[in-house]
């Protein structure tokens, strides 16, 4: 896969919030007449994430009840979640997913400024 796309409102706000939040950057910015495409990537892999500004739109997306969230791994999760409270992005709580008396996975979630979640992963088992 190469990048997954989400609709936003408000470039600025987004491209702050996914910078401060996961250190993406612009990678390329294309501007078309009736939206641009705002492609934010880092250098810990290929992935990256396609911003899209439809011009002209004022209210909100609606996320409807098929979207689930993006990932991203970090190594340690209780540093990420304590730094993302202290810029103010309101993390969930941090949660232990345990099979078969194993750790799965440790984790929690965050939503950017257009309600998307992304999930917040300790770098573990399949989640390196």
């Amino acid at each position: 896969m190469i990048h997954s796309m989400i609709r936003i409102l408000d470039e600025a706000r987004s491209v702050e919030f996914y910078s401060k939040a996961f250190g993406l950057s612009v990678a390329d910015r294309v501007d078309f007449d009736t939206f641009t495409l705002i492609y934010l990537s880092n250098a810990e892999t290929g992935f990256e994430l396609e911003l899209t500004v439809n011009k002209g739109r004022t209210e909100p997306y609606d996320l409807g009840n098929a979207y689930g969230h993006l990932a991203v791994s970090v190594e340690e999760v209780a540093v990420e979640r304590a730094r993302l409270a202290k810029l103010g992005f309101k993390p969930g709580e941090l949660v232990e997913l345990n099979r078969d008396g194993k750790l799965f996975g440790l984790f929690f979630f965050v939503s950017d400024p257009d309600g998307y979640k992304i999930e917040v992963l300790q770098r573990h088992g399949r989640f390196l």
